[in-house]
């Protein structure tokens, strides 16, 4: 077989059964692990997975750019966004992450709440403006362009003299064996703060980010409580998560 067809082949697997297994392909096919692995770093650098631990992932689709991510899933971003605005209490002091999700939530809470928000999103901030009862603190840093969000040590210092209710999380790769990535090492650092200074955190769990992984490690499943997700998720997309414990909220269970 050559290598565009065995690379074709993975491909194929990986749609097929969501991972890439480097020792059972390599007995499938035939070839030495080192083979099937060359094969995955190639297709890895191209953007077409992501490697892990003894073979691969999906690539979270979520790792565009800010204005690409605003056309992935949009409807089940706002849907998301309204389910995760109702869970904010008045008097509540909130993190609220970076990205388009975060940025749905931002929009559909209350004109009327009387909250503190804190984020390190110029994006999310900039929502919150025309709520008079909001009082939002704006964490700076550097910025990380590609989610318009600041890091850094300035960012993470200025988030550790804060204690928060909940924090609202973005990711952009969800699965049950590498828990919840991001693709950029500074950004993960922040999101880590984040979780560390909040009673509780949900994560913002559209449907793209489900199975997929990015290449840096926010946090195990075990450091989160709840997803908030769109209505009509398969369930077998979420048996994983609620067997890790985690609650799985939507604008459904909400109304119910």
């Amino acid at each position: 077989m050559l290598t565009r067809e065995r690379k074709a082949y993975l491909l194929k697997v990986l749609k097929r059964d969501g991972r890439i297994v480097a020792k059972d392909e390599s007995e499938k096919l035939d070839v030495s692990e080192d083979t099937i692995r060359r094969d995955l770093r190639e297709l890895a650098s191209d953007g077409r997975l992501q490697r892990v631990h003894g073979g691969a992932l999906p690539a979270s689709p979520a790792l565009a750019d800010f204005a690409g991510r605003q056309n992935v899933a949009s409807q089940g971003k706002v849907a998301i966004g309204r389910a995760a605005a109702r869970l904010v209490r008045p008097g509540q002091v909130i993190f609220l992450d970076g990205g388009t999700t975060a940025v749905q939530v931002a929009r559909h809470l209350p004109h009327d709440l009387k909250a503190t928000v804190v984020t390190h999103s110029a994006s999310t901030a900039v929502e919150l403006v025309s709520h008079p009862g909001v009082e939002v603190e704006l964490i700076g840093g550097r910025l990380f362009k590609h989610s318009v969000v600041s890091v850094g040590a300035a960012a993470v210092e200025a988030i550790a003299r804060i204690r928060a209710d909940v924090y609202f999380m973005g990711v952009t790769g969800i699965h049950p064996e590498s828990g919840l990535t991001t693709g950029d090492p500074e950004e993960a650092a922040v999101k880590r703060t984040l979780v560390r200074f909040a009673a509780e955190t949900m994560v913002l769990a559209s449907r793209e980010k489900f199975g997929a992984a990015s290449p840096f490690l926010v946090a195990p499943l075990s450091e989160v409580g709840t997803f908030i997700v769109e209505d009509d998720l398969p369930e077998q997309i979420l048996k994983p998560y609620r067997k890790a414990g985690i609650a799985i909220v939507s604008e459904r269970s909400l109304k119910g």
